[in-house]
């Protein structure tokens, strides 16, 4: 094996500076010590494996890559060049802590119609479905996750019924739904629509009926009246 000249290990250093140290290029593991990879051997083209270098006292070092970064090694004119670069299996869980910074990406292609995928199966690898998943966040683990548009749920709705007895005026919704704002709640008394914030009033998942004696609230409830409640958020 040829020893590399000083400034391919410099340029070699400078590449993997900030996430590469001499014997691992983990981005999670911070103790304990990391198995030496197979050396890669000139001539040959490889996505992983150990670089020997040579510093200028003369002490030999290894350069590997693990946990998502890849490492392309080949020879050119004689000249071993290994290259590291983004993508790869991660073999450790990763988490990077933003902690005020700015974390994104540019370049995302902007697309204008919605081809929701219909067959997405879990873990799945790129080129094996068709159509969009949405990626979601666990709030317990931090774990990214992929989210089919039709489980997102973002627009909810509802419809219930009930038949009053005499003087009935609290109706809970079942499953105890939480009701929007008045303008997405429609209440009805026999077809007729009621008028929200005076014939009605609403508080988490119960619509509370102000029945009254007096224009323009005079009206009552009465055993077997049907109460519809209408709902969107």
């Amino acid at each position: 094996m040829k020893t590399p000249n000083c400034s391919i290990i410099t340029r070699m250093a400078l590449l993997v500076l900030g996430i590469v140290s001499f014997g691992t290029a983990s981005a999670q593991q911070t103790t304990g010590d990391v198995t030496k990879a197979t050396d890669i051997v000139p001539g040959t083209t490889t996505t992983g494996g150990a670089v020997r270098v040579v510093d200028n006292r003369g002490t030999i070092k290894y350069l590997q890559s693990i946990n998502g970064i890849t490492m392309l090694s080949n020879t050119t004119n004689a000249v071993t060049t290994t290259t590291w670069q983004l993508g790869g299996t991660l073999t450790n869980d990763t988490f990077i802590d933003v902690d005020g910074n700015v974390f994104g990406l540019d370049g995302i292609e902007l697309i204008s119609t919605e081809l929701p995928s219909t067959n997405a199966t879990t873990e799945s690898d790129h080129g094996t479905g068709t159509g969009y998943t949405i990626l979601v966040r666990d709030e317990a683990t931090g774990a990214v996750k992929k989210l089919l548009s039709s489980d997102l749920n973002l627009i909810q709705s509802g419809q219930e019924s009930f038949t009053a007895i005499a003087d009935q005026t609290a109706y809970a919704l079942t499953g105890s739904p939480t009701l929007p704002a008045f303008s997405q709640v429609w209440v009805y008394r026999n077809g007729a629509k009621l008028v929200a914030n005076v014939d009605y009033t609403v508080a988490a998942s119960t619509v509370t009926l102000v029945p009254g004696g007096s224009a323009p609230n005079d009206w009552a409830v009465y055993a077997g009246d049907v109460i519809e409640v209408h709902y969107v958020k």
